[in-house]
């Protein structure tokens, strides 16, 4: 190779070298992507614990569609202290893979604002269900009925191992501390990957609910706009285990059908029963009534 030719190669790897990122600039892109789920999972966590559980305390005023003044929200200490901007709310609110939140313009307001504004005193926010405070149903959700002709054709809780036995001791699902009982309207499989409104995604026991039953004995369903399935339960906060077409686990080589029609199909093996629930899902305190039921349902993570 002559000295012109090893030139023009020598030259030739220096750009190609170049055109490479080095492993500083993709370790730096790879911490800096990092950060930003951090930051965008921090808030989610922050506008859940708000939107869904602390506004009163919190002296926030959610309106009868469970909506508050964004201006409010984002006054709150808790998400002050990082730093919210009006693109990191609108960033969780259209990429939050449940769609747990809701934005409109304030309607309230003398002038009707832009609906390009980017000012966040002319945006309302809301959780779009999960709360623990009071809100009116009615209001923030669309009610499920026959007649209506909008009754999902699937409707499963999820829980974990920790907590069946207890879930079928005490007769039922309990909405606990929340205003209702949380369901998915979508199939799940033991290979699905996707996020799965209404249900957690490492959930390891479900529990088919006929529906149709509950609706003919009277019980209220709601659907909310994330196409969650919520019921307030009966009188006591619990829908009864006779409303149970299925229970099974949700990966067959852990538990196969546990429940059908009413039967006992096979027990719980206790290795599975006496495993630990997840972070953030705690057992119950056996102190009164309502704490025999199932599991706390404010967890410390989103669902």
């Amino acid at each position: 190779m002559s000295s012109s030719e090893l030139a023009f190669s020598a030259k030739s790897d220096t750009l190609l070298n170049s055109e490479k990122p080095s492993d500083k600039q993709e370790n730096l892109r790879q911490t800096r992507g990092k950060r930003e789920v951090n930051r965008s999972l921090a808030i989610s966590k922050a506008l859940s614990k708000l939107l869904r559980h602390a506004a009163h305390d919190a002296g926030v005023q959610l309106d009868k569609e469970g909506y508050a003044r964004l201006d409010d929200v984002l006054g709150w200490q808790r998400i002050k202290s990082l730093n919210v901007t009006f693109s990191d709310i609108q960033s969780v609110v259209s990429q939050n893979d449940k769609q747990r939140f809701s934005m409109k313009l304030n309607p309230t307001l003398p002038e009707h604002p832009d609906p390009q504004s980017t000012n966040c005193s002319d945006w309302l926010i809301r959780a779009n269900q999960g709360h623990s405070i009071p809100v009116e149903s009615s209001s923030l959700l669309t009610p499920i009925t026959i007649d209506s002709g909008n009754v999902p054709d699937v409707i499963i809780h999820g829980t974990y191992f920790a907590f069946y036995n207890l879930i079928m001791e005490t007769g039922g699902l309990s909405r606990m501390n929340r205003e209702h009982i949380h369901f998915s309207t979508e199939s799940v499989g033991e290979n699905h990957q996707k996020a799965i409104s209404g249900m957690r995604n490492d959930s390891q026991i479900l529990i088919y609910v006929d529906i149709n039953s509950s609706l003919a004995d009277g019980m209220k369903w709601w659907l909310s706009s994330n196409g969650v399935a919520l019921t307030e339960g009966n009188e006591n906060g619990l829908l009864p285990v006779k409303y149970f077409k299925k229970v099974m686990g949700r990966r067959e080589r852990d538990v196969g059908i546990l429940w059908e029609n009413g039967i006992e199909v096979s027990k719980l093996p206790e290795s599975l029963a006496s495993r630990k629930p997840p972070v953030g899902k705690k057992l119950p305190k056996k102190t009164g009534p309502q704490r025999n039921n199932q599991q706390r349902n404010i967890p410390k993570t989103d669902d």
